[in-house]
């Protein structure tokens, strides 16, 4: 309603505006009387306000032909009519009546009030219309309708497969109208969308004539469009190539939706093309355009950046030169800072790191804690993934070691354990600063982080037994990701100190086999206590053991789910970077299909599509297996004396087929209290194996240590 009809929003009685229908009827020609009730009734509506009750007043108001109040009425009777329906049949006739209007408005505004009602005899009403309305001589109509098919099949799916009404959808891609083209399509995608026997497959004759509507589409329209031509496979590159040539200009459009649905399909027809350079010219295309959505405000910025770091992994060349552009500023929102700080990362290469890390240390010093730690960790990731980088990276650390801000603190050492890990003898000088640290680090990843480097490194530094010492204090409160991690490094410093760290070792293992309720430290202390005991060189080979340094692969997503992914640009699955159908349920997904044209590098990361997952179908005139039959242990013999259980188990069968409920319900009691008793015996059992046979003979299963006393000799 317009701003001057704001008045009519105020909480009316029932009983008094149906008195203003009633009286509107005298000398009323023009309707003004009429209409200012309906007003209120809508506004009403709007409110949340129950008019229920003026059901068959406002039917009765159907027969007034003019636009204004019809639209009224029909708002009405979308509202009310599901739940209406016995009443619902009186407006049947009238519906009728206006499909037959000249008025194509009113034909179209009676189509699409009728689908917007699931009401048996509704629908059943509307085959006829909609059937004409499908082949009306007004576009307007025709588009109205096609929509209309959609919402029907969500009633009645059987129904509209058996009036045809997909055949004609079909048919309606090739009228001369883009808007009745563009409505077709995105009615056809929504059916394929909700049904697991019709899809939509485009060949290249109707994939080109779809493409000729675009330029006289709304920018929806362009987008149902353009989300059609997933659904064509090119059996040529030359086929892939033309389509890409011919959407190009979409790339230009204002509307954000318009541009990134363009890059979605330039790179799925991109796995199609042979030629890398073909690739790589479309590649340089779709830079600028998304460098210009970055422009926008900040939730579209948000969702062009998490679509970019998707697309950057696949097609690195599409922005390769262009890092500066994701640089921070001062007023950009938290979730768009820490988006463009992955992107930076991703870009980073040997001829733009030192820019990037300028730019990182720039930002270690903000006010924004999330995104201070999150520049910290960019940085220490950048030393891991780039090797010319690290000691640039390194020397940033422990400059901001000096800073003494905690938080900052706490991070350095998470990111520098990483970087010793990838270059395990290169920065030891820098363990000693960290450990002049130690007492600013309280969150549980960096004491686990300088637990960790003490125990790998326990042979340089001088003093390893008593800073392990001093941790030991707080074990039992720290969570669990210390307390493993020092116990861990607790046995490295007694394998490389043994003469010094056996006290300390022996009363760690002691303290997390007894005393401590978690189950997977228990469990690693039972373990290292045994292992020190039985072979101690065989600990040292095990627990000492070179291990390889970490690398930067697993940031990389996998290749066939990254391709997937990309199928949904633009959409909320990549701003999740999960498939939809993995959060929305009833949602198909989609594949990239083979096909002759398409190339080695996207052939090999193919996903295959499981037809296993759909029950294969049966031979004409064949009937369904028979099930197999239940396999029921034998019975015991004629002669042996049976318990009350095993009477009952042998009746099972009989009773079960007799339908003996009482019995079935009393066996059913016996069993779960038989279960009870075999659970209770397996967990006595299990204490018993655990006390003697996993620790040494029986004698000893009540100290599990009595074996283990020469461990630590």
């Amino acid at each position: 309603m317009e701003g001057k009809d704001a008045k009519f929003f105020s909480r009316g009685k029932i009983a008094d505006l149906k008195k203003e229908l009633h009286e509107a009827d005298v000398k009323d020609k023009k309707y003004a009387k009429r209409k200012v009730v309906l007003k209120k009734i809508i506004a009403n509506i709007t409110m949340g306000n129950d008019m229920s009750p003026l059901f068959r007043d406002m039917v009765a108001c159907m027969s007034i032909q003019v636009l204004e109040i019809k639209k009224m009425v029909y708002l009405y009777l979308v509202s009310y009519g599901r739940g209406k329906p016995d009443e619902i049949q009186y407006a049947i006739v009238n519906f009728l009546t206006d499909c037959n209007d000249r008025n194509p408005l009113i034909r179209a505004l009676a189509i699409r009030t009728m689908a917007y009602i699931p009401v048996p005899s509704v629908t059943m009403a509307l085959i006829d219309p909609l059937r004409h309305c499908l082949r009306d001589g007004d576009p307007y109509v025709r588009k109205t309708a096609a929509i209309c098919v959609a919402k029907l099949y969500v009633y009645d799916p059987k129904l509209v497969d058996k009036e045809g009404f997909i055949t004609m959808l079909r048919d309606l891609l090739a009228d001369p109208n883009p808007t009745v083209v563009a409505n077709a399509v995105a009615s056809l995608m929504e059916i394929s969308e909700r049904s697991d026997d019709i899809s939509l497959k485009l060949n290249i004759n109707v994939a080109n004539k779809l493409i000729a509507a675009l330029g006289e589409c709304s920018e929806w329209g362009q987008i149902y469009i353009l989300d059609s031509l997933l659904s064509f496979v090119p059996q040529l590159s030359l086929d892939a190539e033309g389509i890409c040539e011919r959407i190009l200009p979409r790339l230009q459009h204002a509307n954000s939706a318009v541009v990134l649905t363009t890059i979605k399909i330039l790179i799925y027809m991109m796995n199609y093309i042979n030629d890398e350079e073909v690739n790589e010219r479309f590649c340089k295309k779709m830079g600028a355009p998304l460098v210009t959505l970055l422009a926008t405000g900040p939730e579209i910025q948000y969702v062009t950046l998490r679509n970019i770091l998707l697309i950057i992994q696949r097609r690195p060349s599409v922005l390769k030169n262009d890092v500066k552009v994701f640089f921070c500023k001062y007023n950009d929102p938290i979730y768009v800072k820490l988006a463009k700080l992955e992107i930076m990362y991703r870009l980073s290469r040997e001829d733009n790191y030192r820019a990037v890390l300028t730019e990182l240390h720039e930002y270690a010093s903000e006010v924004d804690v999330d995104f201070v730690r999150k520049a910290v960790r960019t940085i220490g990731r950048l030393a891991v993934k780039i090797t010319a980088a690290a000691n640039a990276c390194m020397n940033v650390l422990v400059g901001l070691l000096e800073s003494k801000i905690s938080y900052v603190t706490q991070e350095v050492v998470v990111v520098i354990k990483d970087i010793l890990r990838r270059y395990p003898s290169q920065y030891e000088s820098v363990i000693a600063v960290l450990c002049q640290n130690m007492d600013d680090l309280t969150e549980s990843e960096a004491k686990a982080a300088i637990i960790w480097i003490i125990g790998q490194y326990a042979d340089r530094i001088d003093n390893s037994v008593e800073l392990m010492e001093d941790l030991s204090f707080s074990f039992l409160d720290d969570p669990a990701e210390v307390q493993l991690a020092f116990l861990t490094a607790v046995v490295k410093l007694f394998l490389r100190k043994p003469e010094t760290a056996k006290d300390l070792v022996s009363k760690t293992l002691k303290v997390a086999t007894e005393e401590v309720d978690n189950p997977d430290l228990r469990d690693r202390g039972f373990m290292y206590w045994r292992l020190l005991s039985t072979n101690a060189g065989a600990a040292k080979d095990i627990v000492l053991a070179e291990k390889p340094t970490i690398s930067t692969e697993a940031d990389r997503m996998d290749r066939g789910a990254l391709d997937q992914l990309l199928l949904y640009t633009g959409t909320l699955g990549s701003i999740y970077h999960k498939a939809p159908e993995t959060f929305i349920r009833y949602t198909k997904p989609k594949w990239m299909a083979d096909s002759p044209a398409l190339n080695n590098t996207s052939r090999q990361a193919l996903i295959a599509v499981m037809d296993d997952s759909l029950p294969a179908p049966l031979p004409e005139g064949s009937i369904p297996p028979p099930p197999p039959p239940r396999q029921l242990s034998p019975g015991p013999q004629p002669n042996a004396t049976l318990s009350t259980r095993e009477a009952q188990e042998i009746r099972s069968p009989i009773d079960e087929l007799g339908g003996r409920q009482d019995d079935e319900e009393a066996r059913e009691e016996e069993e779960a209290e038989a279960e009870a008793e075999a659970e209770d015996a397996e967990a006595e059992d299990a204490r018993e194996a655990l006390s003697s046979k996993r620790y040494g003979d029986a004698d000893a299963g009540a100290d599990p240590y009595a074996n283990l006393g020469d461990a630590f000799a």
